[in-house]
């Protein structure tokens, strides 16, 4: 499944020297920050940032920084797909966090992200490749669903837009669980049932299928993950992956009008799964702490019989991992 991204990358400008020092570098494995081509920089995860949510989730990726949540409202299904729930993703890109932000300039990046991250979470027309099963999100067939709405917000921008947002969304809905449900009796087709949502009971929402995004950005002869925006001004082109737990391919899209030769795309995928697999082990191992802490919100009590701020669930817990340098 393939999809469209066209104005992800922010222009900086660049001498024609910092233009060979930096091509330079990432030539000899040595990038202006002292990484290596395939090194991330340091990386921040915090999580139930927004206790009004039903998760949320901060990342941190050098000095790009975003901020997912997930609301979770009782729905209808729709006439065409009576038998699943429905999600839709929003991206608001601060005009704080980069000057050509502001204006049509922010809303176009705004609504290209959110159509890239939605397609990575859902799939094509066909649901191949979805990160999101909207079966599990259905109550009763036809009559009631959750309605899942993914929020994420660019605080500030340095590159890699793309990658941070992914594993944001992520780890927000690692953050989200959905109280039982029950549905009344049969009623008649033009009217709603009662629901009995529960105060007590709650299910994790899974995230074993849901991918992450490792963008592989050409600067020169080489290709980079992790791109500063300084980086990405200079790229010939990039493609974006996205990989599931499984190390399945759920999406791929390229940009930039330089061409790639088949086998060097094969090559980017092949480097796309060792790097998420990583990733995803780190954050996983750290935020595994979440799962333990909604079991003890479960067994110990209502998760809402305390104030919000007082949820288990909610409660921060933040993480770092990755390179310091």
């Amino acid at each position: 499944m393939y999809f469209c991204l066209n104005c992800v990358v922010i222009m900086v400008a660049c001498s024609v020297g910092e233009q060979h020092f930096l091509k330079g570098g990432i030539a000899q494995e040595l990038r202006t920050d002292g990484r290596k081509r395939l090194t991330y920089r340091h990386t921040y995860v915090e999580t139930g940032v927004i206790p009004q949510a039903n998760g949320s989730a901060r990342v941190r990726i050098g000095g790009t920084d975003v901020i997912a949540s997930v609301k979770a409202e009782i729905g209808r299904p729709s006439s065409l797909q009576p038998d699943k729930g429905k999600v839709a993703v929003f991206i608001d890109c601060s005009p704080t966090a980069e000057p050509t932000f502001g204006g049509r300039g922010g809303e176009e990046l705004s609504s290209e992200l959110a159509l890239a991250l939605q397609k990575c979470l859902l799939g094509g027309k066909s649901g191949a490749g979805a990160g999101i099963n909207l079966s599990s999100l259905l109550i009763k067939e036809g009559r009631v669903c959750w309605d899942l709405y993914i929020d994420g917000l660019v605080i500030s921008s340095d590159g890699n837009l793309l990658d941070a947002l992914s594993a944001a969304i992520k780890a927000a809905l690692t953050n989200t669980a959905l109280p039982k449900v029950q549905v009344s009796a049969e009623v008649a087709d033009d009217e709603q049932p009662e629901i009995d949502i529960s105060d007590e009971e709650y299910q994790q929402f899974g995230t074993s299928s849901v991918p992450i995004i490792v963008t592989l950005t050409k600067v020169g002869e080489h290709y980079i993950v992790d791109a500063t925006e300084e980086e990405e001004s200079q790229m010939s082109s990039a493609v974006s992956i996205s990989v599931n737990r499984a190390g399945h391919i759920c999406g791929l899209t390229k940009r930039g009008g330089s061409g790639l030769d088949q086998s060097v795309i094969l090559d980017m995928i092949s480097v796309a799964k060792h790097v998420s697999e990583t990733l995803m082990n780190k954050l996983d191992s750290k935020i595994s702490k979440i799962h333990k802490q909604l079991v003890d919100s479960i067994v110990y009590g209502s998760l809402f019989k305390v104030e919000i701020k007082h949820n288990k669930l909610h409660e921060k817990i933040v993480i770092s991992f990755g390179s310091r340098d």
